[in-house]
């Protein structure tokens, strides 16, 4: 019995190799020319932002091993994550695991016996904004706990919920949680390609610009899709964008408020290794600098994802020199802006504030099967959380 999976993101590609390893024929479908959803890779190959795993992301590290490529995701800061605060100037090495802390220069700023309770306080008090539960501790807020909310839930620390946080932060406690990985040449090649290359292998076929219209459903069954054409279908999973699915089936149940990420990718040549640097007090929140290139990413940018690229690319690339000065990264930088691309994903992510997340039937039809960031209740929308609801769906479909 053929699947029909629905988008080609990192949901829907997980979900097309889970049920081509239970030996059932998958045919993918995606809307656009390429795959890797709102993830994805740019057309000439360029990562689209500064996506990154840690340890804990086990689930995505597992496909990573199944698919033969985890050796291409590189630990570019083993000895901390370099972060320079714009507001000082002051450049530090801050370890990203509570261990870490151990060592006075690896530790973030404002670190207190009071700031650790705070923190941990989130996993058991009631749900409010992250801010309002670390308004007594500004500074360790400000230098760990509001880059970490920024980077990992896509939402302003003033909204972010405290128990979407912790789901976070229950997960990073553990041996080798918070080693931190990129891809050494990108989302692309090192993700996106290998999976696609996966599925063909195991006979799954992939068909590209094809957007599914509408659904036929009778008798509460789901029998046929249509792309421009009727297929007749007797098990498909939807892995599409909160707002496709709810076209699709109306009165499923999805985020409606969304953050935006900016993107901003300087063309560059040059040697050295990868490098990974984060910014306090700065319009760039997080930097990673290949031999190919230098991609800026700015999460719940809010004001940025309104700003023209005129003014973004200076004001990033003012700050890239900053931090390159700061931790002597070899090279050449000139102090022109280079060439720039900007993206804005307007909507990247479902803003992740106070209230209970949903949790959306992953069969709202007993032939069709729910995947997406968006519909994993345990961790916010993340790479990680799109592997997990892949595999539940195909999982689900027996």
């Amino acid at each position: 019995m053929t699947v029909h999976v629905i988008g080609a993101g990192v949901a829907g590609l997980s979900a097309a190799l889970a049920l081509l390893e239970a030996g059932r024929p998958v045919v993918l479908h995606e809307s656009t020319a390429g795959a890797g959803g709102r993830a994805r890779a740019l057309a000439d190959g360029t990562d689209n932002g500064t996506h990154a795993l840690v340890g804990a992301n086990t689930a995505a590290l597992g496909l990573l091993e199944k698919l033969g490529v985890r050796e291409r995701w590189v630990e570019p800061e083993p000895d901390g994550l370099p972060v320079l605060d714009c507001a000082d100037g002051q450049a530090r090495l801050i370890s990203l695991s509570p261990f870490g802390w151990l060592r006075a220069d690896r530790r973030p700023p404002g670190l207190s016996l009071g700031a650790l309770a705070a923190t941990a306080g989130m996993s058991f008090g009631r749900d409010r904004p992250v801010a309002e539960a670390m308004a007594a501790h500004p500074d360790f807020h400000r230098g760990f706990i509001d880059p970490l909310v920024v980077a990992t839930l896509n939402t302003p620390s003033t909204e972010a919920s405290t128990a979407r946080l912790a789901q976070v932060l229950r997960r990073l406690g553990g041996p080798g949680a918070t080693r931190l990985f990129v891809a050494e040449r990108g989302l692309g090649p090192d993700l996106v390609q290998p999976a696609l290359s996966a599925i063909r292998k195991l006979g799954g076929e992939v068909r590209f610009n094809s957007r599914l219209r509408g659904l036929e459903i009778t008798d509460g069954r789901l029998v046929a899709l249509d792309v421009g054409e009727r297929i007749p279908t007797e098990a498909a999973v939807l892995a599409t964008p909160p707002w496709e699915s709810a076209r699709l089936l109306p009165g499923l149940d999805v985020p409606e408020a969304h953050a935006p990420i900016v993107n901003l990718h300087f063309a560059r040549t040059g040697g050295g290794p990868v490098r990974f640097i984060g910014f306090l007090g700065a319009m760039c929140q997080w930097v990673l600098v290949r031999p190919s290139g230098v991609s800026v990413t700015v999460s719940a940018g809010d004001a940025e994802a309104r700003e023209d690229v005129d003014t973004l690319a200076p004001r990033a690339w003012g700050e890239i020199l900053r931090a390159v000065a700061a931790f002597g990264i070899p090279g050449e930088w000139p102090i022109r802006t280079p060439e720039c691309r900007v993206v804005k994903e307007r909507r990247a992510t479902p803003r992740h504030l106070v209230g209970k997340p949903l949790a959306p039937a992953r069969l709202p039809l007993p032939n069709l099967a729910l995947a997406g960031d968006w519909s994993w209740p345990d961790l916010p929308a993340t790479i990680d959380a799109a592997v997990r609801s892949g595999q539940a769906a195909a999982k689900a479909l027996g």
